[in-house]
């Protein structure tokens, strides 16, 4: 298990846990459709009981690119998180407001010990 550090419960992070890096961007002048899409994820991701980091981030710079940072305890727990109903239907709606979808990163976190 990570090692603990004050303030944060790293210990609930497994060694070799199933981490996701992804981003979208929105099409032009639907940035905020976009994001108006994508908020409700936060609340909706953070309660599920398998997800155990969750962080929506959009570039300061940039409006409508947004950065995902995601991690489970392994494969499977992701895989059935993308088999949510809300994850299929925010899904559904990036042909309309988004370029080219999400990209994904697939990764694994790294702990001293490894």
């Amino acid at each position: 298990m990570a090692q603990e550090k004050p303030g944060r419960d790293y210990s609930r992070i497994p060694d070799g846990a199933y981490s996701i890096v992804a981003q979208v961007r929105a099409k032009s002048g639907k940035e905020s459709e976009l994001r108006a899409a994508t908020l409700p994820l936060v609340a909706l991701v953070r309660g599920d009981p398998k997800n155990l980091v969750y962080f929506l981030q959009e570039d300061r710079s940039t409006p409508g690119h947004f950065i995902f940072y995601e991690v489970f305890a392994n494969k499977e727990d992701f895989e059935a998180h993308n088999a949510m109903p809300y994850v299929k239907a925010w899904l559904a709606r990036l042909p309309e407001l988004s370029e080219g979808g999400v990209t994904v990163m697939r990764m694994e976190v790294l702990n001293e010990n490894r």
